[in-house]
């Protein structure tokens, strides 16, 4: 398999990619994952797949990248696994995988240096929560929810790697380049490329990257939106969810604040839709975020999504109080159509109303929320 990044090109065997500086980590951790809940070893799945134990051992290390595998033994080999007693997605995990590794692999190998957007992951499709939660993995070490169905039936032998993880300079070359790619794009191009890369920085906690976003906010935050607004709005979203990632949530206020037009409205609903998956076609732009209709998906999954986000700590808390509230409003029969959900947001709500975290505009989207819990159901 070959594959390009800027003016560079990695050629891997089918078992190898030794040579390539591409880290596979990410698409490695959820192989042993699988493996793991499969109740095999090491061994058993080479053995399984006809092959050498070091290979797999190279691919769960991330020194042989899987995505060097071809597409048919990728199949071949979810399917394998799946049929060992792994869960029937593991198809679907490996391939995410591996498709966080592609955007690791290609800041990394890049650094401070171009790379060609026809090559370039970030600018190829709008990335969901499972994508992005896979992408940071190894920067959080927060296992992403999706894969909580691996659980393992192999009894663990000593200290195991509970994250996969980066060389202190890969991390580097990696933020670096998202920073430059952001500044090299310009204000007006690959605004995909670009949003998706300030999102990504917030999850550097280097000064100097904090620092960069600060300037990054103060060029976009108070933008005059142009056209349909969905560039200009989306880059003021990114660089203020970014900052507050960071620990400074006053931008985020301040983004919030901005929204006060319906097609913000619509665009901020639409973006959270596809998110989590409730839009279900991938998208190469963010364009249909302006022009989706918002009645073709139904809003239940994100209802549940943002009800269990209103912890009073959590840094994007506006942001997540704000779009309830709106999807409450545009939708007046959610709450009844899933009153599971109503008991435990009235608690969360009340627990909001007694604090002192919320702004005057927060409290009213509270007493909205509490107002249309109450009505619901009758």
């Amino acid at each position: 398999m070959v594959w390009e990044v800027g003016v560079r090109t990695w050629t891997a065997t089918l078992t190898g990619g030794r040579g390539s500086r591409a880290p596979g980590v990410v698409s490695g951790f959820v192989l042993k994952l699988s493996r793991q809940a499969a109740g095999l070893t090491q061994e058993k799945l080479a053995e399984l797949l006809s092959v050498d134990a070091t290979t797999v051992q190279g691919w769960e290390s991330g020194r042989r990248p899987l995505a060097a595998v071809g597409a048919g033994e990728l199949m071949r080999l979810g399917a394998r696994l799946s049929r060992a007693g792994a869960p029937a997605s593991t198809g679907r995990h490996l391939n995410e995988a591996i498709e966080a590794d592609l955007v690791l692999s290609t800041g990394i190998a890049a650094g401070e240096s171009w790379v060609d957007p026809d090559h370039h992951p970030l600018a190829a499709s709008v990335h969901r929560k499972t994508t992005n939660n896979l992408i940071t993995w190894p920067f959080t070490g927060s296992t992403p929810p999706q894969l909580g169905e691996f659980i393992s039936k192999v009894p663990r032998r000593g200290p195991v790697a509970s994250h996969p993880t980066l060389h202190p300079d890969e991390r580097t070359r990696f933020f670096d380049h998202l920073m430059f790619s952001v500044e090299r794009a310009g204000p007006a191009d690959e605004p995909l490329l670009r949003r998706q890369s300030v999102y990504l920085l917030g999850f550097d906690q280097r000064a100097r990257v904090v620092d960069w976003l600060r300037d990054e906010w103060r060029r976009v935050g108070r933008r005059p939106a142009t056209g349909n607004g969905i560039t200009a709005l989306l880059e003021a979203r990114s660089a203020s969810v970014a900052l507050a990632s960071t620990g400074e949530a006053e931008h985020l206020y301040d983004f919030v604040g901005r929204m006060s037009e319906t097609r913000d409205q619509i665009a901020n609903l639409n973006y959270w839709a596809y998110w989590i998956g409730e839009l279900g076609d991938v998208r190469t732009d963010d364009s249909f975020m302006g022009s989706e209709d918002i009645r073709t998906w139904s809003g239940g999954a994100l209802l549940a999504h943002l009800a269990g986000r209103l912890d009073p700590a959590a840094p994007h808390l506006p942001l997540n109080l704000h779009t309830l509230h709106a999807l409450v409003a545009s939708r007046p029969a959610l709450l009844d159509a899933h009153p599971l959900i109503r008991a435990p947001l009235a608690e969360t709500l009340d627990r909001l109303a007694s604090g002192h975290v919320l702004t005057e505009p927060g409290r009213d989207q509270v007493a909205g929320l509490r107002y249309a819990l109450r009505i619901s159901g009758h």
